[in-house]
């Protein structure tokens, strides 16, 4: 079994064989797994930095950042996403772990705000995030606010 390594690029840095896989990641477990019609292709992706997880040459997991004002007032994460059958390595703990060091070098910020699915709330408490507001749908799926202390 090998380790999961992860890269940070901007949208113009992506080859086309490296966006293609990460929309077929996010394809493949928003809408699929999921079951969720909705625009993932939403024009936010040429401001994010991308958080990619390699494992094999493949792309397991994936996740996209924000500077603040470019999403939510605060810096941000969103689109989290691990390949299913690789969920059972920890990799998205790993994945938290990179986008919140990557906010943190690239933004200079420890304040960051996410919209999280209600099911993994105690996911992401585990990284320092604490829920803020009541429960919402976005795309028919509830989610809660949460933030960084």
């Amino acid at each position: 079994m090998s380790d999961i390594n992860f890269e940070i690029k901007r949208f113009d840095g992506l080859s086309t064989k490296e966006l293609y896989k990460i929309l077929r990641l996010r394809a493949e477990v928003f809408v699929v797994e999921q079951d969720c019609v909705y625009q993932d292709i939403d024009n936010k992706d040429q401001k994010a930095l991308h958080v990619i997880g390699y494992k094999d040459e493949n792309i397991v997991a994936y996740a996209r950042i924000f500077a603040a004002g470019d999403y939510f007032d605060k810096a941000s994460i969103g689109r989290v996403v691990v390949l299913e059958k690789e969920r059972k390595y920890g990799y998205g703990h790993d994945l938290i772990k990179q986008s919140i060091s990557a906010i943190k070098e690239n933004y200079k910020t420890n304040k960051i705000k996410i919209s999280a699915q209600c099911y993994l709330k105690r996911f992401y408490e585990k990284h320092g995030f604490i829920q803020q507001g009541k429960e919402y749908l976005e795309d028919d799926i509830p989610h809660i606010a949460m933030i960084t202390s």
